[in-house]
């Protein structure tokens, strides 16, 4: 029963009021750089025209955090250099202005926006985005979300914020506990577990409107949902029938879920691959471990053996790494699972780490350390911290374009 004690341990963890406030904005400390130097960029400061936001500034902060570039002074020869103006006009009250260009003065970007007041934000995320994708090859992730829970005043609150931490939104908040945020594949619903009625039910909220549908509430427990790679179907945990066992709903069907496992072990915690297989914990094998069954569901693959403990699993995107809680020696770790070559690597130092999420671009896992909120790069080289006054728990990053 060790696993189905860990199902709720994180109940025990969260109930102490901590005091923050609910919408305290986060900040990142890079600790590591991933390739120690990274692409020489200079960014003209501030970008001026009385904005609201330092546009500049923002982008300094998103460019730093993904360890790839190494930021040298404004107007210093370097091998990349952005300039950028901000000031009032347009349709809707401010054009932002901005290009990159090249040593050899070559112009690779150059764009401008018209955006209102509270979109200043959100386009210098997208301009950090654009030169990261032009100059390292690849999507970035300043213009996503990370959800997370936190308490205060009595009050669970389940908030949205930019990932650099900043500009946080609350979602939704409660008397009673809210566990499990999870994003759909379009970035516009959360499911979680919600207490509010003083037994567990799995709640489906869109983000922007705040709309809410409870879609399980049966007897017993109701937990850890996740989003099938559809976006049509929930997989999540149920007691109804008297033992924990992974079921599969059909949102917009008004069937009942379709039950997956069948086991007199614990499982729980599902979560989906793009195949639509899916890897869920059980101690089934004595002590909590991470399985795998087939789409329609199958007899159970076990895939971690090191250690006598490894829950909790999240997938990376292209579902080629699984990272989970690994224990040892009394303390919590994220490691992350390889499913092409089989290598099983600790990421962090330890202590009370879980509740890992893969970035959408599957290069970064956030996870809570028992306190706060921190990252790390899938190699382990890259770590940033998120220092908050008070617990966060239960990250969960969004889809890219979120």
């Amino acid at each position: 029963m060790k696993l189905f004690v860990k199902v709720f341990r994180a109940l025990s963890i969260l109930l102490p009021s901590i005091g923050m406030l609910a919408n305290a904005e986060l900040t990142i400390d890079v600790s590591k750089g991933i390739d120690g130097i990274g692409i020489p960029i200079s960014i003209t400061a501030p970008f001026g025209g009385n904005a609201t936001e330092d546009i500049a500034d923002i982008i300094k902060s998103d460019l730093k955090q993904t360890g790839k570039f190494t930021l040298q002074p404004p107007n210093t020869h370097t091998e990349y250099s952005v300039n950028g103006q901000v000031h009032a006009g347009g349709q809707r009250g401010y054009i932002v202005h901005f290009h990159l260009a090249g040593a050899q003065g070559g112009q690779l970007l150059n764009l401008s926006f018209d955006v209102s007041q509270n979109q200043l934000r959100p386009v210098a995320h997208r301009i950090s985005d654009m030169i990261y994708e032009k100059l390292a090859g690849e999507r970035g992730l300043a213009s996503t979300k990370i959800a997370f829970i936190t308490t205060n005043g009595g009050f669970w609150i389940l908030e949205v914020a930019d990932a650099d931490g900043k500009n946080p939104k609350i979602i939704f908040r409660s008397r009673q506990p809210i566990m499990s945020p999870y994003w759909s594949p379009d970035g516009s619903r959360l499911a979680y577990v919600s207490f509010e009625s003083r037994r567990p039910q799995i709640v489906i909220q869109e983000v922007y409107t705040g709309s809410r549908l409870v879609v399980s509430a049966t007897p017993g427990i109701n937990g850890a949902p996740s989003w099938a790679p559809d976006g049509q179907r929930l997989a999540f945990t149920l007691s109804k029938d008297g033992n924990p066992e992974i079921y599969a709903l059909d949102i917009g069907n008004q069937g009942p879920p379709v039950r997956l496992t069948n086991s007199s072990a614990i499982d729980t915690e599902p979560v989906w691959l793009p195949d639509g297989s899916i890897v869920f914990t059980s101690d089934r094998g004595g002590s909590p471990q991470i399985y795998r069954i087939s789409p329609g569901g199958s007899v159970a693959q076990r895939l971690t053996v090191e250690g006598d403990y490894n829950a909790k699993p999240t997938v990376s995107p292209d579902g080629r790494y699984i990272a989970m809680v690994h224990r040892q020696s009394g303390r919590f770790y994220i490691a992350v699972l390889d499913m092409k070559t089989s290598q099983f690597r600790i990421l962090t130092s330890g202590g009370l780490d879980e509740s890992p999420s893969f970035a959408p671009n599957g290069k970064m896992i956030v996870y809570s350390n028992g306190q706060g909120m921190s990252s790390i790069s899938i190699d382990g080289s890259l770590k940033q911290d998120f220092p908050l006054p008070g617990r966060v728990r239960d990250p969960a990053w969004s889809p890219i374009g979120r």
